[in-house]
């Protein structure tokens, strides 16, 4: 037991370095001398280790290029696949990845005074394009182009759509205004046609407040519209009774229009619209108060209205009259039948003034093209063909055609084919075989 606490004792000095190196050691301390310079052997790597972490910085770069020398990380920035890493989102001093500006909310300046709070913070943002309300100068240019094209095409839904893409939410009561003034200027079944668009925008675009305004102008500005249209108090009358008809206004509107429009032709218009509407029929008769236009009238109507406008051109003479009448008949497929009706007026009166004068108005006409070269030969031609029942009643009709063609062929505006008057046939009995039939010759 002495002899153990002996053995730790050298071991302790020994290690300690405060043993003479003459002395020598004895042999049981021979290992214990081995295990003491291992000892002092870690000590010192754990010194050197100490002593390289403060090398100087060139030692350092050359650690770290032999660490990165021999590493099998990628050192150009991308991946085996030649992709960026983390998507080029990564590093410093980089953009970030695509789009990620728009990512967060954090990016957003509270303090800009378009921030709002309410909107923004629960995602529900939604722009809208504002487009400015029409000047008055264009909105007048926009409904006179529609108004045309529904004079030319006739189809009232496709009117009412190109109208309600207009932007004139303050300035609806202008399209009656601006539709009637064109109304003026145009004929009868246009008057017409613009009644059943006001009927069919009352529905769904102008409420009757803003058709009330719309008359209240025009009864107002009658005196101008009177410059170019003489007969304006009356055809504003019927489109304010047509109106009242269509329930496009309620039937005390023209009572308010006494009262807050005062000058003369405003009181004729009124008037004329209290007599169409004072008939215990009224309301049912208005829808004809611009009349049956053009090919929707029966062929008697037409042909008794030729006949009118020539006995009444015969007891006048006056051309321009009978022009206008025919051209307000708005049927210029059915001319021909003037041609005819006035050749058999002609060939019934036996009268050369007659014939003078039934050969100015067709050469009138067909110089102004209102009747074609076309429609002139098909009446010329009616005619030839009716004149085997035409001579019944008159039997001097060749006489009297031959002579009026000649005439109309001198004032060229029939060809020469027209002169071949069809001869007149003799009717001759046959011999006793037979029996006695009447034959007709040519």
């Amino acid at each position: 037991m002495n002899s153990e606490n002996n053995a730790a004792d050298s071991v302790s000095i020994y290690m300690n370095g405060d043993i003479d190196s003459s002395v020598s050691a004895p042999d049981h301390l021979t290992k214990i001398g081995v295990i003491a310079v291992d000892h002092r052997v870690k000590r010192k790597a754990k010194r050197l280790l100490k002593q390289h972490s403060k090398d100087t910085p060139s030692e350092r770069t050359l650690v770290h290029t032999r660490y990165w020398k021999n590493s099998r990380k990628p050192r150009s920035g991308y991946r085996k696949r030649g992709l960026p890493k983390k998507g080029g989102a990564g590093g410093k001093g980089v953009w970030g990845k695509l789009g990620s500006e728009s990512d967060g909310i954090d990016d957003i300046d509270r303090n800009d005074p378009n921030y709002d709070s309410d909107t923004l913070d629960n995602g529900n943002v939604e722009l809208k394009s504002i487009i400015p309300e029409l000047s008055d100068e264009d909105l007048k240019k926009n409904v006179e182009l529609i108004i045309l094209e529904y004079y030319e095409h006739g189809d009232s839904e496709e009117a009412l759509l190109s109208i309600d893409e207009l932007n004139c939410n303050s300035k609806k009561h202008m399209i009656p205004v601006h539709a009637i003034e064109i109304a003026l200027d145009h004929k009868p079944s246009h008057r017409e046609m613009t009644s059943v668009l006001f009927s069919d925008l009352t529905v769904r675009i102008i409420r009757p407040k803003e058709m009330i305004h719309a008359f209240e102008l025009l009864l107002i500005n009658l005196p101008d519209l009177i410059l170019d249209t003489p007969d304006a108090p009356t055809v504003l009358g019927n489109f304010i009774a047509r109106a009242v008809a269509d329930v496009c206004m309620p039937p005390k509107a023209v009572q308010m229009f006494k009262e807050k429009v005062d000058n003369e032709y405003a009181r004729e218009a009124l008037n004329r619209a209290e007599t169409l509407l004072s008939s215990e029929l009224g309301l049912y008769r208005l829808d004809n108060v611009w009349g049956i236009g053009g090919g929707l009238r029966p062929v008697k109507t037409l042909i008794r209205q030729m006949n009118l406008l020539l006995e009444e051109y015969l007891s006048s003479g006056d051309i321009q009259e009978a022009t206008r009448c025919l051209v307000a008949l708005e049927v210029p497929h059915f001319y021909h039948e003037l041609v005819y009706e006035a050749i058999v007026l002609t060939l019934e009166s036996l009268n050369t003034e007659v014939e003078d004068s039934m050969c100015t108005l067709l050469k009138s006409l067909s110089d102004a093209i209102i009747i074609t070269p076309d429609m002139m030969q098909r009446g010329f031609l009616r005619v030839y063909e009716d004149m085997s029942d035409i001579i019944l009643d008159v039997p001097l009709a060749y006489t009297v055609l031959e002579r009026f063609v000649e005439k109309c062929y001198k004032a060229g505006f029939i060809l020469e084919d027209l002169k071949k008057i069809p001869m007149r046939g003799r009717k001759r009995f046959v011999s006793e075989g037979d029996g006695g039939r009447v034959k007709e010759h040519y």
